[in-house]
């Protein structure tokens, strides 16, 4: 049997937000497995899906740039080791630079945008010099770049955070949207666009949870397709609660803004998630 070391039992902790021996227990049951205990934790305790599903140990900031006719832009993370790094304006300048060139050059990826020429030298040399000169690694992650024949709109909240909305619609309409991105987390504007994998998780999870009821087998199917109806809500953009109102839906705002006004799709980074 694996060791479950303290430092497991806290991972495991910050992910379900439940007690040390509820988690040290389902490390146990799943011989070191973190995914499979953090599973086991949300059939026997109800623990919410992980807020931090898919994380690293890393610290940054998310660059955002859109084009002056906002039918292009940009989003890229770049990592470093320390906050204090992270809010260096000089590395979020660096930041929002490179994602003005990943609009205007779109790169291929991480080794094509270093070759890339920004203000003199590459983007590489240019990212090697800061290293030099704040004593601290610091990395490109990621980046991704979005062309619309309608409008992209943008919202970073601090430097974490930072959402794109490929849209069709009002320019405040488009930011009501990204905000509402950055603060609920949907996964997919719409129901159909869910990705299956994560249906099939929260089904199962569903039904090991309800078959635990000892209830009969047609109350229990109707409790697993409450589950997962629950949980498109959840993750739906245009099902979702707009967060400056409740009692509207998103597709209840989209649909009082008018004929033709639509959301395309959206991604949404934050430092430290898949």
């Amino acid at each position: 049997m694996a060791e479950v070391t303290a430092a497991m039992v806290k991972e495991l902790r910050e992910l379900t937000g439940l007690g040390m021996m509820e988690c040290k227990k389902a490390l146990s049951e799943a011989d070191g497995d973190m995914k499979k205990a953090e599973e086991l934790l949300r059939i026997k305790s109800g623990a919410k899906a992980s807020k931090a599903a898919g994380r690293i140990a890393a610290e940054g900031v998310i660059g955002l740039f859109v084009a002056a006719d906002a039918k292009s832009a940009a989003m890229v993370e770049v990592n470093c080791e320390t906050d204090f790094v992270a809010k260096n304006d000089e590395f979020r300048s660096f930041a929002n630079g490179v994602a003005k060139l990943v609009a205007e050059k779109n790169p291929a990826d991480v080794a094509a945008l270093g070759a890339l020429d920004f203000g003199g030298k590459t983007i590489e040399a240019t990212r090697e010099g800061m290293v030099q000169k704040i004593g601290e690694n610091m990395s490109i992650r990621r980046f991704l770049r979005l062309q619309t024949a309608d409008k992209v709109a943008a919202y970073v909240h601090g430097v974490k955070i930072g959402v794109l909305v490929d849209y069709a619609g009002d320019e405040q309409l488009g930011k009501d949207i990204a905000m509402h991105i950055a603060a609920l987390k949907p996964v997919a504007v719409a129901k159909d666009q869910v990705p299956a994998d994560l249906i099939e998780r929260e089904r199962t999870i569903a039904a090991a949870r309800a078959a635990e009821s000892g209830k009969p087998a047609n109350i229990v199917e109707k409790m697993v397709q409450g589950r997962v109806d629950k949980f498109y809500k959840e993750v739906t953009l245009l099902d979702q609660p707009w967060i400056r109102d409740d009692s509207k839906a998103i597709r209840d705002l989209v649909k009082a803004a008018g004929p033709g006004v639509s959301i395309r799709r959206f991604a949404r980074f934050q430092i430290g998630q898949e």
